[in-house]
């Protein structure tokens, strides 16, 4: 392959056109590795890299994706639910060099997709009124402050549509990005909550409350317990980074703060578990 000069020509004179630039960022070795080496599954702008079963099974169902490629062990394929198109993109690889995709010592189980990121969803079109008829699971928000650990943003995913919450909330700034890490953690759960982010958290919670939602802040020093906090309609429980907790300007927009009674043998619960543990709690408020 040549190189480019500095005016744009190649070794033998030519100008690279933009096939050649493609070619530059195109993917390389049996099974293709991206340039810029490993990463968290953010491949390229509009585009994430998806890996292990459950991730990428629940993106190829999604009729919300676009995919872009697919690479995989002939196993791994034979073991996903249904069958691909025929002119589906596949390329099949060895699991070696599956993980030259993914970020180091990801569990990518054999599969690896590459698709474009989910449209953006607003906070609009999630919210539902007290009185909508959309059944007791979808009257439940998760907002969080702050909460970066894409792991954490991943799992609490999980727990949300284990519970039926009708969205995730999160500030633009200061969460992760969609990525493979993000989806793996989520179990498939990335493709079935939607994901609001907003430009001012302060400002979606009072959108939330004029929807006719209940606001419960998640803190150790809450006055009430979760469960004397609960209201018998829709909720959104706002949860705060691991450390710092809520910020003061959001508990200021909550119109409760709550603890959950945990033994004082421990002082604090990791914020994906402290999520499930509330999510089941309004989820099974016998009132609904």
């Amino acid at each position: 392959m040549t190189t480019p000069n500095k005016d744009g020509r190649n070794e033998d004179g030519r100008h690279e056109d933009e096939a050649g630039q493609r070619n530059k960022r195109a993917l390389r070795g049996r099974a293709g590795r991206m340039q810029g080496g490993r990463g968290s599954g953010r491949s390229a702008k509009g585009a994430v890299r998806l890996w292990g079963r459950h991730a990428v099974q629940a993106a190829l169902l999604n009729p919300l994706r676009s995919h872009r490629k697919l690479w995989a062990t002939r196993e791994a394929v034979a073991a996903l639910d249904g069958e691909l198109p025929a002119d589906f993109p596949l390329e099949y690889a060895q699991a070696a060099d599956l993980g030259r995709l993914v970020a180091r010592d990801a569990p990518h189980q054999g599969l690896v997709l590459e698709c474009d990121a989910l449209d953006d969803v607003f906070l609009e079109d999630v919210l539902v009124s007290e009185n909508d008829g959309e059944g007791e699971f979808g009257r439940i928000l998760v907002v969080l402050d702050q909460v970066t650990d894409p792991h954490n943003v991943g799992a609490i995913q999980r727990s949300a549509a284990a519970f039926g919450a009708r969205a995730i909330i999160t500030q633009d700034r200061h969460a992760p990005p969609e990525s493979g890490v993000v989806a793996k953690s989520a179990s498939g759960a990335l493709e079935i909550v939607p994901w609001v982010r907003v430009v001012n958290l302060a400002r979606a919670l009072e959108e939330i409350a004029k929807a006719g939602y209940w606001r419960i802040g998640l803190a150790g020093d809450g006055a009430l317990t979760l469960s004397q906090a609960l209201p018998t309609g829709a909720v959104a429980l706002v949860l705060g980074a691991e450390g710092e907790g809520l910020r003061h300007n959001i508990i200021q927009h909550c119109d409760a703060i709550a603890h959950l009674p945990i033994s004082d043998a421990i002082d604090s619960l990791n914020v994906s578990n402290a999520a499930a543990i509330a999510l089941y709690a309004a989820a099974t408020r016998p009132e609904l």
